[in-house]
């Protein structure tokens, strides 16, 4: 007898059959899950990741979004908190966050597509690009750039000297510009140290790149990066923010928490930069990102290939982060560090891993990929008082197979 939809009901011997198979497939793949190291997707999945990240999360305070993809799929999507005190707008997946310092593989990667179109090359130095820029540029390439390995001054240590000289000069309410940040470089007549002989890391570079980007491409930074990347991979929401120009959907607004309070703190003085930091975006776009790199939609896998390669220094060292002040007050070395283009490429308890953190006033992000593992985790806060980095690796820990 036909059921309702025409289709015909099996026999009753058959459906016990067809339903001991689906139950052994069950059984399978939570016993294969198990085998891995991981949690079998859905509920044990999000009672695991949600366990670590919810505490000290309440409801009515600033908080996060996050999202764990586990071999192509999307494994954990959960937002905490609001994106705003003032109207308690809750913070889900479509929030959109500054980045900042997460922009800078995305600088990068509009870097490298200029490089393959022939635009660019990498060993093309500064003063390549802008002519005026004092001799110390003509040593520095863009791979250095890239890098950190170029020794441009910090730019916000040279604000510092500036505004000390001249009185107050900058405020969040007037920003430095990216050309500002250019003009205080080149009034300068060298950098930190000879270019590729030390790392140090560098907004002042990624600032410089966003610029190169926008001269070489005969567009803007911001325009360069939605035609070429944003809209190329469905990130539809995902923008270079640029106060007066454009507007962030459902913008997250940044915190810092003082004592038991937490104080409005979104801008700064240095907080309208683009190459280094200003891109804002939202945890369902960075799930499209991370697709586009799995899938080799904007580079091919060669292509690609540079920006996942340690750098190392002219003489064939491993560097180095600069000497820091140990706890008896002496200068200790540094501890290696390991960067490509864009992205930091250190392993994490033996399973390689590309990764790059954010951290600005009121946001902290972050974004750990590890490809061998096909495992991804976005962490994106609009608190100072959380650490992204942290949280991403007990997610991690807790899913990663567990090394023999």
């Amino acid at each position: 007898m036909p059921t309702r939809g025409g289709m015909l009901a099996a026999p009753r011997g058959v459906n016990m059959r067809m339903g001991l198979i689906a139950g052994f497939l069950v059984l399978f793949a939570a016993a294969l899950s198990v085998l891995e190291g991981r949690p079998s997707a859905g509920q044990q999945a999000d009672n695991s990741i949600d366990s670590i990240l919810s505490p000290d999360m309440p409801p009515y305070a600033p908080g996060l979004a996050a999202l764990v993809k586990d071999r192509g799929r999307i494994l954990f999507e959960k937002g905490y908190g609001v994106r705003d005190l003032s109207t308690q707008s809750r913070i889900d997946p479509q929030t959109n966050f500054r980045l900042a310092s997460f922009t800078k593989q995305f600088t990068a990667m509009a870097i490298m597509l200029l490089i393959r179109d022939g635009q660019l090359q990498y060993d093309d130095h500064l003063t390549d690009i802008f002519p005026a820029f004092p001799a110390y540029g003509r040593a520095i390439t863009i791979r250095q750039l890239l890098t950190h390995t170029s020794g441009l001054p910090d730019y916000e240590t040279l604000m510092e000297r500036e505004e000390k000289a001249k009185g107050a000069i900058w405020s969040a309410q007037h920003q430095i510009q990216d050309a500002e940040v250019l003009s205080l470089l080149e009034k300068q007549s060298a950098g930190k140290f000879a270019p590729g002989t030390s790392w140090a890391y560098s907004n002042s570079g990624y600032v410089v790149l966003g610029l190169i980007i926008a001269k070489v491409a005969g567009m803007s930074y911001r325009e360069f990066l939605y035609q070429k990347i944003f809209s190329s991979v469905g990130m539809n929401h995902t923008v270079v923010y640029q106060k007066g120009i454009n507007e962030v959907s459902k913008r997250a607004l940044g915190y810092s928490k003082e004592k038991d309070a937490f104080v409005e703190a979104d801008q700064s003085a240095t907080s309208a930069t683009l190459g280094d930091g200003g891109i804002y975006s939202n945890v369902v776009d960075l799930a499209k990102w991370d697709e586009a790199l799995q899938k080799h939609t904007l580079l091919s896998e060669k292509e690609m290939l540079p920006a996942l390669t340690p750098v190392t220094l002219a003489d064939g060292s491993e560097p180095h982060w600069p000497r820091a002040v140990d706890s008896s007050e002496n200068l200790a070395p540094g501890k290696p560090v390991s960067y490509g283009y864009g992205w930091f490429l250190d392993p994490f308890e033996g399973h390689p891993r590309m990764w790059h953190g954010g951290s600005t006033m009121g946001f902290r992000t972050v974004i750990q990929r590890f490809p061998a593992d096909s495992l991804t985790i976005i962490l994106l806060s609009n608190r100072t008082d959380l650490d992204p980095t942290a949280l991403s690796g007990k997610i991690a820990t807790q899913l990663l197979p567990r090394p023999h």
